[in-house]
């Protein structure tokens, strides 16, 4: 076999690769658009200057925003049947959560170990608390905060087709 053979062929494996790395690329952030089409939060204005956040429903009919948790960029998922904010082990390490009374938790798994914490200031687009109750949940992923109670009750909720709209109360 040439070497002239022998490159070429080279070529056409690298080729190949380079398809199938730009096609694994485009699919997965295509999967990322259909878990979470808030990436880029909808924030809306309305006469009197009072802001709210706009959610789409991603695929699995669930509102999953972005937002922070004192100050650690975080991605939620809206859950009004959790009573506290929860957050994982590693997150609340990350951004600075003491872990409090030790408390249980039922989740969909059944009752797990807890415990209680406060974060200082908890931020959904222009939409900022402080002193949020929460709770640490040792055995959930580490990606995930439910967005509970603690933090919803406070807020104005109006739903409509797949789009949530939250606001501050008037």
């Amino acid at each position: 076999m040439s070497e002239q053979q022998n490159f070429g062929r080279w070529m056409i494996i690298a080729a190949w690769v380079l398809m199938l790395a730009m096609l694994t690329l485009l699919f997965s952030q295509w999967l990322e658009r259909q878990n979470n089409p808030n990436r880029q939060l909808s924030v809306t204005t309305n006469l009197q200057g009072e802001s709210s956040v706009v959610l789409k429903r991603n695929r699995a009919g669930h509102y999953v925003a972005p937002g922070k948790i004192n100050g650690v960029d975080v991605v939620y998922l809206l859950d009004t049947g959790a009573t506290l904010v929860a957050v994982s082990s590693s997150l609340a390490e990350k951004a600075g959560l003491q872990p409090g009374a030790p408390s249980q938790s039922r989740t969909a798994n059944g009752v797990v170990r807890s415990w209680l914490t406060e974060i200082d200031q908890l931020q959904l687009g222009p939409i900022t608390m402080q002193n949020v109750k929460a709770s640490i949940l040792p055995n959930m992923p580490a990606h995930e905060v439910l967005l509970g109670m603690s933090f919803l009750k406070h807020l104005k909720l109006q739903q409509q087709g797949d789009e949530l709209e939250i606001s501050l109360p008037e």
